[in-house]
């Protein structure tokens, strides 16, 4: 079974902490809201999504990482909030994290 897990608060602390140790090896990661500065360049949380296997996947929400002036390295599919609808069908399963 996969998820999608969808982080949302600030990547530094214990909620990408808990997201990553509970990721599939199918499953996939978006990032929204504050959750993209784990996308600033030399962060720890940079270097943790970096070293997550090939078969996870990750995304970000494109409006967050604009109104945030970030770019998402080439491994991290940028999506809009259609794309972001879609994800949510691909997976068996959603998991928000608070």
């Amino acid at each position: 079974m996969t998820t999608l897990h969808l982080l949302s608060r600030s990547p530094f602390g214990t909620p990408l902490d808990s997201t990553l140790r509970l990721l599939g090896v199918r499953d996939g990661l978006l990032l929204c809201g504050d959750a993209c500065h784990a996308l600033q360049p030399g962060s720890a949380p940079l270097q943790l999504l970096e070293h997550l296997p090939d078969s996870v996947a990750l995304h970000a929400l494109a409006e967050d990482l604009e109104a945030r002036n970030l770019m998402a390295p080439e491994r991290v599919r940028v999506v809009d909030y259609p794309s972001f609808v879609e994800l949510c069908t691909r997976y068996d399963k959603v998991n928000g994290w608070l």
